[in-house]
């Protein structure tokens, strides 16, 4: 009987056997040099990321570059069914990535997916046509780039949107579907325009954000960006930073709109907010240097909100960024504010915790337990200089960029 331990030489990694391109035209299939590959499996295949039973397997998944058309296939040299025998199978891997896919947008037959690529010169962006943007290529021609806005209204849409959105469980960490009948939801596509061999515009799907809109009292509403994400052969091109920029100017000229915020942002969107808020910010009046040296204000946050729709807390960090772009660093007395107003921050909700508990014990409660899971004040200085260097490198690499 055969061992499954005994081929242990079959156990695969994920991240390199799955193949990703974005096909415009039928040559691509065999251009090696589109193909990239997932950021992540565990999504799909779990913690290990990994995929047993073959020899020299190539997991294909293409999809059409405009309307994302998709194509699962394997391609491998042996499989462990027939090396042992038939006593042990080799993982569906076609089944296994079909399980989060949605019904029936996908192909397993290469020549019917190859017919809907004879019907991608047709396809046209969705929605309303918001900015376009150009970008010069390493080969000195310039890519252009168009960013749309579309609603749940068009049941079209939605179709092509329920393709688009099964890069995500690849390329974002804890990813899940948005419920697409949810007419709250609103989206915004970015797409490559590009000439075909026979001159002819065509469009590459390039990336997307969507966006939530809560309702705010009494006739108001929210809007909160929740996914973005920018296919990985159109990035590094600056597209994320048009698309939020695009998503900012489409918002901020609704009146009913209290402020923009962002849905758990990662670390790197973060940054890319952060830039973009402090290079808006810099040309309101309450930012200039003169003001900003003299500490945060109230008036900051009312203009930042009603010129760019910035929340409050975002302020605060675009504040504190602005002000280190304002700062002479080799300035002692004028560095050491700086650091000491940004500590001020960080600490606010340490010391919340120690009057809460003096409190507590005012009124003889138990506070033992509570207290023992707060720092010391040796330790809770050492936590505090790792908190502030983190935050300063971030914020002088953004200057960098804004200087740049």
């Amino acid at each position: 009987m055969a061992q499954i331990q005994e081929y242990q030489d079959l156990v695969l990694d994920a991240l390199e056997a799955v193949e990703f391109k974005l096909i415009r035209d039928k040559a691509d299939i065999n251009n090696d040099a589109l193909i990239f590959h997932p950021a992540m499996a565990h999504q799909i295949f779990g913690e290990s990321e990994t995929i047993f039973g073959y020899q020299g397997l190539h997991v294909r998944v293409l999809y059409t570059a405009g309307p994302l058309h998709i194509y699962l296939g394997v391609e491998y040299e042996k499989r462990v069914n027939e090396i042992s025998g038939g006593e042990i199978k080799a993982d569906d891997v076609v089944a296994t990535i079909a399980q989060s896919l949605p019904d029936g947008c996908y192909f397993i037959n290469l020549d019917e997916f190859l017919k809907t690529l004879d019907k991608a010169d047709k396809f046209q962006p969705f929605g309303e046509k918001l900015s376009e943007y150009s970008r010069r290529a390493d080969d000195g021609s310039e890519r252009l780039f168009e960013i749309y806005q579309c609603d749940y209204k068009s049941s079209s849409f939605l179709k092509f949107f329920t393709r688009l959105q099964t890069f995500i469980l690849w390329f974002v960490d804890a990813a899940s579907y948005i419920d697409t009948d949810d007419a709250q939801w609103c989206y915004f596509i970015c797409y490559e325009k590009y000439k075909n061999k026979d001159g002819e515009y065509q469009y590459a799907t390039a990336g997307y954000t969507t966006v939530y809109e809560y309702y705010a009292y009494p006739q108001n509403k929210r809007p909160r960006i929740s996914q973005m994400l920018i296919l990985p052969p159109f990035q590094k091109l600056g597209l994320a930073t048009q698309l939020v920029e695009t998503i900012y100017k489409f918002y901020q000229s609704q009146k009913n709109v209290v402020d923009i915020t962002v849905e758990d942002p990662s670390e790197d969107f973060q940054r890319l907010r952060n830039f973009v808020d402090a290079r808006l910010c810099l040309e309101l009046k309450c930012f200039s240097r003169d003001i900003i040296k003299k500490g945060f204000t109230k008036e900051m946050v009312r203009e930042a909100r009603e010129t760019l729709k910035l929340n409050p807390r975002q302020v605060r960090k675009v504040y504190e960024l602005l002000r280190l772009y304002y700062t002479n660093v080799a300035d002692e007395k004028e560095y050491r504010a700086y650091r000491l107003e940004v500590k001020k921050r960080l600490n606010a909700v340490y010391y919340k915790q120690l009057k809460d508990l003096q409190k507590m014990e005012r009124y003889k409660m138990d506070t033992e337990m509570l207290r023992a899971r707060l720092p010391n004040a040796k330790q809770r200085m050492e936590q505090l200089q790792e908190e502030y260097a983190l935050i300063e490198q971030d914020y002088k690499n953004t200057i960098d960029k804004l200087r740049a």
